[in-house]
């Protein structure tokens, strides 16, 4: 897991970082992104996401349009855990079966919506944002291998999100560069099921007597 720390959020930065990279790549609403499409990367969009502009809008209003959304994504979900031990290519054909005809309806309920639901309320905000990123929702069906959401990436940034008030001021570009490494460092801990504590206790107390040519091995994947 990598985190990179630059001055703005121009999206040359994500272009330069992916370079000749090709894939699926699930992202927000952000400007910056839409420069990769035409280079040969898969837009995805997060099922997560939606459903918190429909659980936002329920939680203030107690929407029944809001309470509706919210049963249809969380049958997708269910179908998710269902397949969430199979092989990509297994998934693949659950999700045609299972969550493909739930989308199909899903967007013709959400087609019918937007007759009825007008001005600039949440649930036209909601609406709108659905189907905005339609295209990019329900890629996840043409590929087992894809996410529903990208709640794995949201979990190891939540930390970050919620300490940044206390680390507003990095000092400088290079401060910031090394505090993006260590955080990518305890997040691949994280991510391979290791005590970042752990692992960085054992890392430094060896470090000192490690030569360059054997750091490697001391990565927390590799641990």
């Amino acid at each position: 897991m990598v985190f990179r720390f630059h001055p703005n959020r121009s999206g040359d930065h994500v272009r330069q970082f992916l370079t000749n990279w090709r894939g699926s790549l699930m992202v927000d609403e952000y400007s910056g992104y839409k420069g990769l499409w035409s280079q040969g990367i898969t837009e995805l969009a997060c099922w997560a996401h939606v459903r918190r502009k429909w659980f936002d809008q329920h939680a203030a209003s107690g929407s029944a349009i809001a309470a509706e959304a919210l049963a249809r994504i969380g049958r997708l979900y269910r179908i998710e855990r269902d397949a969430a031990a199979m092989t990509a290519q297994d998934r693949l054909a659950h999700r045609q079966r299972h969550a493909k005809p739930l989308l199909d309806a899903l967007k013709v309920w959400l087609d019918d919506l937007q007759l009825t639901v007008m001005g600039q309320s949440g649930t036209a905000r909601a609406l709108a944002y659905t189907l905005r990123r339609w295209n990019a929702l329900i890629r996840y069906l043409d590929d087992g291998a894809r996410p529903i959401d990208n709640n794995a990436a949201e979990n190891a940034i939540r930390p970050v999100a919620l300490g940044r008030k206390n680390w507003l001021f990095a000092g400088s570009e290079q401060a910031g560069c090394r505090a993006a490494a260590i955080m990518s460092l305890l997040a691949t801990a994280k991510a391979n099921d290791i005590d970042p504590h752990a692992w960085l206790t054992d890392t430094l107390t060896r470090l000192p007597t490690t030569l360059d040519r054997d750091i490697d091995p001391h990565a927390p994947a590799a641990t």
